[in-house]
């Protein structure tokens, strides 16, 4: 909100986002370390010894914590293949059995990437360049479920990229893995609008227990070996 005011008058300032300097963090944080170090090195023997333990110390933080580790031990992130899942999504697209630029769809509990990695046409997507008339609309989509969540709401009104079918029991997260045992109970989704934007089926990493109220009808679960996800095909009645 601060940068409201001046992103109006210079345009260059709309057109760049200074937050994504903070990936240069490391690199200062860094070679202040190396400075520190090279001074202190210098100071004599004693000051070379605890050098020496700080970048032992520092080697004990960064080699198990680096991000293969991580994210493939502490937080078990799907591989590339479980992720995409394509032969799941293969199976969804032979079982509907339409040319994919025929329909929409949409992804509750997942990425839409993981749908237009596989050819589908999708409503949802994370884009930083599309038109505000869009984002309008499709907030029709989901406007009860960002209502029952502040957060939510902040977060798609007041940040485009995201165009993402949030739901207020799921929060901001977009991969329930099939292990999970989460269930969406009180689901309030505008299916009509979805419905005018060509939207015909939803991809479900979740099962959605007032489907029908949605006008919603399940139509069949789809789980493969080599995928992360459960997926629950849905289609507006």
């Amino acid at each position: 909100k601060i940068w409201t005011v001046p992103k109006e008058k210079f345009d260059f300032l709309a057109a760049f986002n200074f937050a994504r300097f903070h990936f240069l963090r490391p690199l200062v944080i860094y070679l202040s370390f190396a400075i520190a170090c090279y001074l202190l090195w210098r100071m004599g023997k004693k000051w070379k010894i605890f050098v020496s333990a700080a970048l032992a110390a520092q080697l004990m933080v960064l080699v198990p914590f680096n991000e293969e580790y991580t994210y493939g031990v502490h937080y078990h992130a799907p591989t590339f293949r479980e992720f995409y899942a394509a032969e799941q999504f293969n199976e969804i697209k032979e079982y509907i059995g339409l040319p994919q630029d025929a329909y929409r769809v949409a992804s509750i509990g997942l990425h839409p990437a993981i749908s237009q990695y596989n050819g589908f046409y999708t409503l949802d997507t994370y884009n930083n360049l599309y038109p505000l008339s869009y984002k309008y609309q499709f907030r029709k989509i989901i406007a009860k479920e960002l209502e029952k969540n502040a957060r939510l709401k902040r977060y798609f009104d007041e940040w485009g990229s995201r165009c993402y079918v949030f739901v207020d029991e799921l929060g901001k997260r977009y991969n329930f893995k099939k292990n999970s045992n989460k269930k969406i109970k009180h689901l309030e989704l505008n299916t009509a609008v979805f419905k005018e934007m060509g939207g015909r089926y939803i991809f479900s990493s979740v099962p959605i227990l007032n489907a029908e109220r949605n006008q919603l009808e399940f139509v069949k679960k789809f789980d493969h070996e080599d995928s992360a996800w459960s997926i629950y095909l849905y289609e507006a009645k």
